[in-house]
């Protein structure tokens, strides 16, 4: 690789480091290619994007970026691939489906919202990280609960108040 083809993929990485909010490294060395096929496959279905990426240019590229990575320049050691999703969930639900069948990915690390993950041992509560949407949704769901709770108070009270009235004005009538 030629000094101008490794600054443009530094360019290229800094880019995207500097775009994503959710980026997950993981070590997927010793998947077999037709493994790997699928954990790419895997990956588009679930909107993550994967690239696998030599560390001492991702290593650059971080440096290069205005976001703080902390310890997570540590683990570029061995086999990296870069993961980047919308979903703050999306990168550790992916890997923890594909080692159902799989001993890998593994999970080196992650940057989430300006917070680090480091360590395979992670995983579990990544994968538990709720989205912005579903907080919003979670969200939306507790505050119409009470506003539900009213309206059928109203709709059931309603119906016994013109059963009543309707008793009355038959028993005057």
């Amino acid at each position: 690789m030629t000094r101008e083809e490794k600054s443009r993929v530094i360019e290229e990485l800094t880019a995207e480091l500097t775009n994503n909010v959710n980026i997950y490294l993981a070590d997927i060395s010793g998947l077999n290619a037709g493994s790997t096929s699928d954990l790419r496959r895997a990956a588009f279905k679930a909107n993550v994007k994967m690239a696998v990426v030599k560390n001492t240019l991702l290593s650059k590229a971080m440096e290069a970026s205005d976001k703080e990575f902390g310890d997570l320049p540590t683990v570029l050691k061995g086999n990296t691939s870069v993961m980047y999703a919308e979903a703050g969930n999306a990168p550790a639900k992916l890997i923890k489906n594909f080692r159902k069948k799989s001993e890998k990915p593994l999970l080196k690390g992650a940057f989430i919202d300006e917070a680090i993950y480091i360590g395979d041992d992670q995983l579990d509560m990544l994968v538990d990280i709720k989205s912005k949407e579903e907080l919003i949704g979670e969200i939306i769901t507790i505050l119409q609960s009470p506003a539900k709770n009213v309206v059928s108070a109203l709709q059931s009270g309603g119906g016994k108040l013109a059963g009543i009235i309707k008793t009355l004005s038959e028993r005057e009538g």
